[in-house]
């Protein structure tokens, strides 16, 4: 994965990892593991723990959890809100262990740019959830996460063939969520206050 590219390609590939991250922080660690193990690519050194069995299975397991746990209506926004914590740390680490400790400058360079996407497409996500689960029937909420598997599962198989495709649509994806995240926000926001008996009548009303 590393001999054959550049930094620039590199690069490409962490904020691939880091953005894909945000959304499905287990189906990452298991396909790079995965391929590692199958040889399909070669892993940088900070990666190739992912490659050990005993990971893999750890982190298949974890995939299937949260395949089954962001389907289900409130559950997913439990789900996405203790992940806070977790996502966005290991989308920095992952997109880091890249370059590895051989290049400390782009290692952290790399860990702030993986960091800032994991952050984006996860609160992004979150707050779309959110709004989602405003509605009474549950097949939205499978159809947002089925889309959400296939987004974060093609990006990962795109990036190994073909990091500046997958990179551009990224970059796409992160500049609708800049426009989508102030909406979320605000929409969060009023819900909160609603759920509390803090909304004003004139917030109610609109």
């Amino acid at each position: 994965m590393t001999d054959s590219l550049d930094t620039a390609q590199l690069i490409a590939i962490a904020s691939v990892l880091g953005f894909a991250s945000g959304i499905r922080l287990y189906l990452v660690l298991f396909a790079v593991g995965l391929a590692g193990y199958m040889q399909w690519a070669e892993l940088p050194a900070g990666l190739q723990l992912l490659a050990q069995p005993w990971v893999l299975g750890a982190s298949g397991l974890m995939m299937a959890v949260e395949f089954f746990a962001d389907k289900v209506p409130a559950l997913d926004s439990l789900w996405d809100t203790v992940h806070t914590l977790i996502r966005i740390p290991a989308g920095a680490a992952l997109a880091a262990a890249i370059f590895g400790a051989d290049s400390a400058t782009w290692a952290t360079v790399a860990a702030l740019l993986g960091g800032s996407l994991a952050a984006t497409s996860h609160f992004t996500k979150a707050g779309s959830r959110a709004l989602i689960n405003t509605s009474p029937e549950p097949f939205s909420n499978v159809v947002a996460s089925s889309a959400e598997d296939v987004l974060a599962g093609g990006l990962l198989l795109l990036v190994l063939a073909y990091p500046w495709v997958a990179a551009a649509i990224v970059l796409l994806l992160v500049l609708l969520a800049l426009w989508l995240l102030p909406k979320l926000f605000r929409f969060v926001v009023r819900l909160l206050r609603r759920l509390t008996g803090g909304e004003p009548a004139t917030e109610q009303g609109r």
